[in-house]
């Protein structure tokens, strides 16, 4: 993967900005058919310039508005907002107390540094495909209670650009959802709890609620490769001593002598599920799989960011902005190749603007007219990038929303007829 210079950031984003972000797509998304009046203008966009100059309460009439503005802006980083009472740019003529966010997306962020204390091979804003699993495991223990438990059918996953990924639910009676129904969903998909100084972040009841029993089986499937080969968590002494402070004090000095016997991580982890399984009959303990299934869970479940979720006016990084940092662009996941998602190879500001002067030269005297070559170029040119493979992930879940709409509308009618 080509190296990304942040001294050439504005010039790439002009380019990007002009040629290659799919405005059609994207406005089809938030527009949402139309269906609902002025639902795309009541939308609230936030800009971040350079040197971090911060805008909110940016709102368009229309695609050729928002595109005009991004042209003219060039924004380094575009966040997404709620659909208010009234257009976000004139909410300094609202009464006081009348402008109301009213409706978004149930969001989701998943932040690679919320799993500093259970990942070894990186820390802060690094990642590598040693700890991206965190992430796989994430995507499909979040997609799997969206889509079975809750219903939800619209389900569009993001990489952020860095070290996280974001989830967009767009159902259109999701979009609606209340902050408490928000924080309450937000609440079930939560079970690691407790801040820095906790060491046992995970507590399991006797009875087992499915969608902890579902989590399991999904982290079994990762567990071995990720956690004891990769992150080798039961290592050295260092490393085992985090996972004895999650079991009772009777067994930590019989684990203590016996790790030592042993002479990697899968050895000493068949080892701590034997110990603990002996001590089921003690009267006062957990049995051994909970105690088990709770170790997993701490070093493996997903870890949401509560506030993110909760709150209707909370902004979210957009798709296919570009993160600042790395270059990256911040492109939809296909849900039906979670396990070969690289975040290494998605495609930087540079490496496709790249791409599009390679194809600008071999296409060079071919065009005569230039309107004409630049109506061509709007709708053909990220087509010709290594943009264009995650452009059709999101055209696909565009799909879906349109079936899904006319499928409700035909269902109004016929129930009209039905009176």
């Amino acid at each position: 993967m080509e190296t990304f210079d942040p001294a050439e950031l504005p010039e790439l984003l002009k380019l990007y900005y002009r040629r290659l972000f799919p405005y059609a797509q994207y406005y089809r998304w938030l527009n949402y058919g139309g269906v609902i009046k002025n639902y795309f203008q009541h939308r609230e966009f936030s800009f971040t310039l350079k040197d971090d100059i911060y805008i909110r309460y940016q709102s368009f009439n229309n695609q050729s508005d928002l595109e005009k503005e991004m042209q003219k802006m060039n924004p380094y980083k575009i966040d997404i907002g709620a659909v208010y009472s009234h257009r976000p740019n004139q909410h300094n003529t609202v009464k006081l107390g009348a402008f109301q966010a009213q409706e978004k997306e149930l969001v989701f962020d998943i932040d690679m540094t919320d799993y500093d204390d259970v990942r070894r091979c990186c820390s802060s804003a690094d990642i590598c495909s040693k700890c991206w699993t965190l992430m796989t495991m994430a995507i499909r223990i979040i997609d799997r209670a969206l889509k079975e438990d809750f219903g939800f059918k619209h389900r569009l996953w993001i990489y952020s650009g860095r070290r996280g990924v974001h989830c967009w639910v767009c159902d259109e009676s999701v979009r609606k959802l209340s902050s408490a129904v928000r924080s309450g969903i937000v609440e079930y998909l939560s079970l690691v709890k407790g801040g820095q100084d906790v060491k046992k972040k995970v507590h399991l009841s006797e009875k087992i609620h499915p969608f902890v029993s579902k989590s399991i089986n999904i982290i079994k499937k990762y567990f071995e490769e990720y956690a004891l080969v990769d992150q080798d968590i039961l290592e050295n002494k260092e490393s085992w001593d985090k996972i004895l402070a999650l079991v009772p004090e009777t067994i930590h000095e019989k684990l203590q002598q016996n790790f030592q016997k042993y002479h990697n991580s899968l050895q000493r982890w068949e080892y701590l599920k034997k110990a603990i399984s002996w001590q089921d009959n003690t009267k006062n303990d957990k049995c051994g799989p909970l105690l088990e299934w709770e170790i997993m869970l701490q070093y493996c479940f997903p870890r949401l960011d509560i506030n993110v979720s909760k709150g209707i006016n909370h902004l979210l990084k957009s798709p296919f902005s570009v993160h600042p940092k790395t270059g990256r662009i911040s492109v939809p996941i296909d849900l039906q190749k979670v396990d070969q998602f690289d975040p290494f190879t998605v495609p930087t500001i540079s490496s496709i603007c790249h791409e599009l002067d390679a194809i600008s030269i071999n296409d060079e005297g071919k065009e005569g007219n230039e309107a004409e070559s630049d109506i061509k170029h709007k709708t053909r040119d990220y087509k010709k990038t290594s943009l264009a493979p995650y452009i059709k992930v999101f055209e696909q879940f565009l799909e879906n929303l349109d079936k899904s709409r006319k499928g409700e509308l035909l269902k109004k009618s016929d129930l009209q007829k039905d009176f």
